[in-house]
């Protein structure tokens, strides 16, 4: 039963989400014996109640127990190796499912190609779930912060206690935002920073909200009026979660991370640029990230203007820098000179076809000594705390 009913809502999901759930059925098989006292038990305490609250509350405790077993297997469920598929959203991904599942009956109808088609899937459990954790876990021990690999876009996780992490940009992909935020772990959001309205740092938002707690929103002062800005207030007004405009000088402090915003000055937001996208991207969020073993820069898509405008109102020192606008050529060199900073950072999209990150960019940042590390080419990057109370930037791929 939980099988069928797995491949009838199969479809609707690649139609909506653009991701597959093969671990459903085992998850739907684990709970099935819960569900029919959760839901009778349930339904029954809310008829008595009120005429019967004691009685509806001794309803209730064996309802709870049956739910919270719901529960415990749901968050079992998801952190298990390819608990979700990305996969092809709409009608292309639900063609490319047909294709699939075509090519895959009569392989499973003869015997031989059966017996070679499980051999390889065996294999391949083997490989995941015994020669890669013997390689090496992830995240790493004592990350601090988490630059996710979601395409030419910005998505970072910011250690915020056991279980959490602060978010700033949700990258173009909600798929790709939301199994970032799974493989570290992170399960409440206690802030969120939309660094700019522009779609490659927010369209990603539906990935962090998917199944997590936020507890509030700090956008750019260009987020009001702006499409993209608007969609993400849509959404956060149906959940009822809070949508602050960032105000330099605020200051919160997450378990081992103490983050204040330096930019951008509300008075001057979008008053400087070549055109309407770089008044955007000179508006973003600034954030300058410390813990105990040393500080990044967050700089979301600051052009050259607003790098200059910042580093003539404040000294800013960092150890690591989000490298601005995924390294465009538009970089001041009297700005990155003055940070510092011993590791640059880049998320960008493989072959992307805006030309990040510049070559003159590359040069100017080794020139500077600043060790790059790209998305691109290593994929997930994560900042730790090394055992000599330093910090150093571990990738996750090769």
């Amino acid at each position: 039963m939980p099988a069928a009913a797995q491949i009838a809502v199969t479809p609707v999901l690649v139609l909506m989400s653009g991701q597959l759930t093969p671990v459903a059925v085992v998850a739907n098989l684990l709970v099935a014996p819960a569900v029919a006292p959760a839901t009778l038990l349930g339904f029954g305490a809310a008829l008595v109640a009120p005429l019967w609250l004691d009685g509806a509350r001794l309803l209730a405790i064996p309802a709870g127990y049956a739910v919270g077993w719901i529960i415990m297997v749901a968050r079992w469920a998801v952190n298990l190796p390819f608990a979700t598929l990305p996969w092809p959203a709409g009608l292309p991904g639900l063609g490319l499912l047909l294709l699939v599942v075509a090519v895959a009956i009569p392989i499973l109808r003869r015997r031989a190609w059966r017996t070679m088609a499980v051999t390889f899937v065996g294999a391949a459990l083997v490989a995941v779930l015994v020669v890669r954790p013997i390689a090496g876990t992830w995240p790493p021990k004592g990350w601090l912060m988490i630059m996710c690999d979601v395409g030419q876009g910005d998505g970072l996780i910011i250690s915020a206690g056991p279980g959490q992490g602060v978010v700033v940009d949700t990258g173009p992909d909600p798929v790709a935002m939301d199994r970032c935020l799974r493989s570290v772990g992170v399960q409440d959001v206690p802030l969120l920073v939309l660094t700019h309205p522009h779609a490659d740092h927010v369209d990603g938002l539906p990935g962090v909200l998917r199944d997590r707690r936020v507890g509030a929103v700090v956008v750019s002062p260009q987020q009001p009026g702006r499409p993209a800005g608007m969609r993400v207030t849509a959404m956060l007004a149906h959940r009822r979660i809070p949508e602050w405009t960032a105000v330099p000088g605020t200051r919160w402090r997450f378990g081992p991370s103490e983050l204040t915003v330096l930019a951008p000055d509300p008075a001057l937001a979008g008053t400087y640029g070549q055109g309407e996208g770089s008044e955007i991207n000179n508006s973003s969020v600034v954030l300058h990230v410390r813990w105990r073993a040393g500080s990044a820069l967050l700089s979301g898509d600051l052009e050259t203007e607003a790098q200059d405008e910042l580093s003539r109102h404040l000294t800013v020192r960092a150890d690591i820098l989000k490298t601005p606008h995924h390294g465009s050529n538009r970089q001041s060199p009297a700005f990155l000179s003055s940070l510092g900073a011993r590791a640059a950072l880049i998320s960008v999209g493989a072959d992307n076809d805006y030309g990040h990150p510049a070559s003159s960019t590359l040069g100017l940042l080794r020139r500077l000594g600043l060790t790059v590390h790209r998305t691109d080419q290593s994929g997930d990057l994560a900042v730790v705390e090394g055992d000599d109370g330093g910090m150093a930037v571990v990738p996750r791929g090769p």
